[in-house]
């Protein structure tokens, strides 16, 4: 029976907010706290201080930290409501930021829970404030004090038009917090915040390239109740804001509203609407409010679709959509983000792995020594889509806390993915298997992106995906989501940890010995003495004398701790020496050991790769999982992922040594066994 693994999933609520205050302490507790107290919140988590602003530079002019109330006279958490009006941008180059945070306020779900309500400057005032971010699955409740950067009594980062209001500002600084600095929110993508403010995944087109069904792939988002943007390149920073004859701005980021078909004599035609979150600058070409083309749709039709449009909103036709823009965003929600008047919910999986270099580190499919060792998912596919026979399925990874860490100099990997049809009964694939068979679909490019995404359709069956870096050693966390209209199953394979070791034969008599047992004799006799056993050093002794007469094997001699492990495994009667019967024994596993080492140190250079030990592992009856297999690479493998034949030898010894106890506690006595991982792990630093 195969061990269990209690690496399953977060055993929380996902939906429920986690409190990140390092004291553990709720944004409610914190503040009853401050009010019987009387004072005001001061933040350790997020100080105000230089650190908070800036990692790699000094602050470069005399700042204050300024409450609102040192602001102006009578401060307001919200003023007539949240809209766009209410972002202007400061001093930090996060423009993303700010064009996510005008699409929050579209989505007034969605903004209610990224900005609790019931906060502001009079009742129950204490100058501490809370926000919900979605992380890595699981939804975030973040708390700041009202301490925020100023010059000259005005706010240098985000802030709103009115000078009295300060939730913008607010959520800029919870934000930064939770990426450690604002100097790390500079330079992003709009679908980062956007799903960082709603939980959904994203998937970006590229208008000019876009399939020919993009419009019905659009419209479906929208009756799901996505969140969708869209953008002109510019080819350089002077163009970035600049309008265009038709009224449209370059690098400038806009909502996407609706999407319609009318007829228009007797012809179906296709419309998008837009927001521009200045709320003025309008697209002035065929469909804009005035243009001469509503007078050829029913009169019911125009009623409908120009009565709700505010200024800055506008509709044009799909195909100038097209030609216009470069980019559509899609950031479609998970179902828990859904609102019950949505007319579709996705279903979607949730999965963690990471590339740890050594041994699931091994980058895209070019490497195909290594390739196979990266994580590999099973994604089950039993139901077609409603009126069709195939799965529509979106597949999103995700690199986590890249962000954060560029403090300690890490930035986004490039990232991708492949998917193939999934082998019958098999766990982890293995490298001929990749090598014969092509991926049935697969990310479009490796990108250095925080989270890529693809749509396809797929027949019903099993599939295998692969997550990669491009290329291999390259280490980072990640998650995979994925959205399917059916509900489908996934799981992570390579997750056994299991063993069949049965017991070692008898050894021979000494009257049938063969010529090497004859001669092995002779040399355990002369170092045994006359207690007729071996001590640790004289089986180093031994050993490295017989080791080094076969040319194949070059190592330097074994070490006292890979003999300490072997009489571990093979002291029978626990005297801490081996007798020679005990050491026929051990030779036997040992011969099949080496032989095992060489068929992988192709180029006998007295080492193998690290990203081969599951297969060795497995070859010599052990089957690890992927975390033990990362925590065996780094404790084994050299600074070039490989690993020696001591080093080998010893893994091998303490592996088996561990399977053999829990297999003497297995009441079954079968030669397999199960354990719990953490007994597993504990038992390996004891070994």
């Amino acid at each position: 029976m195969p061990l269990q693994s209690s690496l399953s999933g977060r055993g929380s609520d996902p939906k429920k907010p986690v409190d990140t205050q390092s004291d553990g302490k709720t944004f409610e507790e914190l503040r009853h706290e401050c009010l019987l107290k009387g004072v005001l919140f001061e933040d350790q988590d997020f100080p105000a201080e230089d650190s908070s602003l800036y990692y790699s530079q000094s602050v470069p002019v005399n700042i204050e930290w300024k409450r609102p109330k040192e602001i102006c006279e009578n401060p307001k958490f919200i003023v007539g409501g949240a809209d766009r009006t209410d972002i202007c941008q400061g001093q930090l180059g996060d423009c993303w930021l700010l064009a996510a945070i005008a699409s929050l306020t579209l989505k007034k779900d969605a903004m209610a829970r990224v900005v609790p309500p019931n906060q502001d400057f009079d009742n129950r005032y204490a100058g501490i404030f809370h926000f919900q971010f979605w992380n890595h699955n699981q939804w975030l409740d973040v708390v700041v004090d009202d301490r925020l950067p100023a010059v000259r009594n005005k706010l240098i980062m985000l802030h709103s038009a009115s000078k009295d209001e300060f939730w913008s500002a607010l959520l800029e600084k919870a934000y930064a917090k939770l990426h450690g600095s604002y100097e790390s929110l500079k330079g992003g993508s709009t679908m980062e915040a956007m799903e960082d403010f709603t939980g959904g995944v994203g998937e970006v087109y590229e208008t000019k390239k876009a399939p020919d069904n993009l419009f019905h792939i659009m419209k479906k988002a929208m009756d799901r109740g996505s969140m969708m943007g869209c953008s002109i390149d510019i080819t350089s920073s002077a163009e970035s804001e600049a309008k265009t004859s038709t009224g449209l701005v370059k690098g400038h980021a806009y909502s996407i509203t609706g999407l319609e078909e009318v007829a228009v004599r007797g012809q179906k035609v296709q419309l998008i609407r837009i927001r521009n979150p200045w709320g003025q600058v309008e697209w002035n070409g065929p469909w804009s409010d005035s243009s001469r083309e509503w007078g050829y749709v029913s009169a019911a039709d125009k009623n409908r679709l120009l009565q709700k449009s505010d200024n800055g909103e506008f509709w044009m036709e799909f195909e100038d959509f097209k030609k216009n823009y470069d980019k559509a965003e899609i950031c479609n929600m998970t179902p828990d983000s859904l609102t019950d008047d949505t007319k579709r919910h996705w279903e979607v999986n949730m999965l963690e792995g990471n590339w740890i270099r050594g041994s699931t580190a091994g980058g895209c499919r070019n490497f195909i020594d290594t390739f196979w060792t990266n994580p590999q998912f099973k994604l089950e596919l039993e139901d077609a889509d409603d009126d069709d026979d195939v799965c529509s399925v979106m597949i999103a990874l995700m690199q986590k806390n890249r962000r954060k860490l560029r403090k300690e100099g890490m930035d986004l990997e490039t990232i991708g993915f492949a998917v193939y049809e999934a082998p019958d009964d098999q766990d982890q694939a293995g490298k001929d298997f990749f090598r014969y068979h092509p991926s049935k679909a697969r990310s479009r490019t490796y990108v250095n992106m925080r989270e890529i995404s693809e749509r396809f359709t797929l027949p019903p069956g099993k599939y295998l995906l692969v997550p990669t870096t491009f290329q291999p050693h390259h280490e980072a966390d990640f998650i995979i989501r994925i959205f399917s209209e059916k509900k489908a199953g996934a799981l992570e394979m390579g997750s056994n940890v299991d063993a069949d070791l049965p017991d070692p034969p008898m050894p021979s008599e000494p009257d049938e010995e063969t010529d090497e047992e004859k001669g092995l004799r002779r040399l355990f006799e002369a170092l045994a003495g006359d207690d007729q056993a071996i001590s640790v050093r004289e089986l180093k002794e031994m050993l490295d004398g017989v080791l080094s007469r076969r040319k194949e094997i070059k190592f330097d001699g074994l070490s006292l701790s890979t003999c300490h492990s072997i009489i571990n495994l093979m002291d029978v009667d626990n005297t801490g020496q081996l007798e020679f019967q005990e050491f026929k024994v051990f030779w036997e596993k040992m011969k099949k050991w080496i032989m095992l080492f060489l068929s992988f140190d192709t180029d006998r250079s007295g080492k193998m790769s690290s990203y081969e030990l599951r297969i060795a592992l497995k070859a010599a009856g052990m089957q690890l999982n992927n975390k033990l297999l990362q925590l065996v690479g780094l404790r084994f493998a050299d600074e070039n992922y490989d690993i020696d034949f001591d080093d080998y030898l010893t893994c091998i010894v303490r592996l088996e040594n561990m399977f053999r106890a829990f297999q003497a506690m297995d009441q079954r006595k079968s030669g397999r066994v199960k354990m719990n991982i953490m007994q597993f792990l504990m038992l390996s630093m004891n070994v």
